[in-house]
């Protein structure tokens, strides 16, 4: 079964687990990292998002914060990041990525830290 989507990712240091990822036409992505920068960015990426995952390929795929952005890329500005990811992040085929939201066992909860006061009853 041949890969349904492939993904570049960038790990900003080899020793953390932090990966950011962008979703890409792989053979758009082929002839633009062979040198054809004149195809548009929009036609070599699948769209602007950007995704992270603080545990590496296992983890759930996040759209990170612009502060992170910013502190990894310099920049909060998604085509800049897109093409500095092009250029220096890895492919990897793919038959699926998880973004998180999908339905989860609910048993596990919704694993969103409640700041409300404690002990204050559920109002349904």
């Amino acid at each position: 079964m041949s890969p349904t989507l492939t993904k570049v990712i960038y790990k900003p240091d080899s020793q953390s687990t932090d990966e950011y990822t962008i979703i890409v036409d792989p053979v758009e992505f082929k002839k633009w990292k062979d040198g054809d920068t004149t195809i548009p960015l929009a036609n070599v990426v699948d769209s602007f998002k950007i995704y992270h995952s603080g545990q590496g390929s296992q983890g759930i795929l996040r759209q990170p914060s612009k502060q992170q952005l910013e502190s990894v890329f310099g920049t909060h500005k998604d085509t800049d990041i897109v093409e500095f990811m092009l250029k220096n992040g890895k492919e990897q085929a793919s038959e699926g990525v998880s973004t998180g939201s999908g339905n989860l066992n609910i048993s596990r909860g919704s694993n969103i830290a409640d700041s409300r006061a404690r002990g204050a009853q559920a109002g349904f």
